[in-house]
């Protein structure tokens, strides 16, 4: 089953510069390390979540320390702590 990985964000800003550089850096360098798919969605005027999906837990498992120093480096470089995250396997879909 699909594994996913679902990080909480919190902003002090919001501009077209860093959704930007959220969709063309930071998406593309999760994708690199076997993402299926990364959705960043915008949940609050400053709040937004990360919704990464593997095809299975043993690729996304094995991408969670690189992905770490991704968050660390995205922190950064923009005004955002991540507030929580959540990782598992699917057990229903449709």
């Amino acid at each position: 089953m699909a594994y996913f990985s679902v990080s909480h964000w919190d902003t002090t800003d919001w501009t077209d510069d860093m959704e930007a550089l959220a969709r063309d850096k930071y998406v593309p360098m999760v994708m690199n390390l076997g993402a299926e798919s990364v959705d960043m969605i915008r949940t609050g005027k400053h709040n937004f979540v990360v919704v990464t999906k593997y095809t299975d837990a043993t690729k996304g498992e094995a991408a969670q320390a690189r992905i770490e120093k991704i968050r660390d480096q995205a922190a950064e470089e923009m005004p955002m702590k991540m507030t929580g995250v959540h990782r598992g396997s699917t057990f229903a879909n449709g």
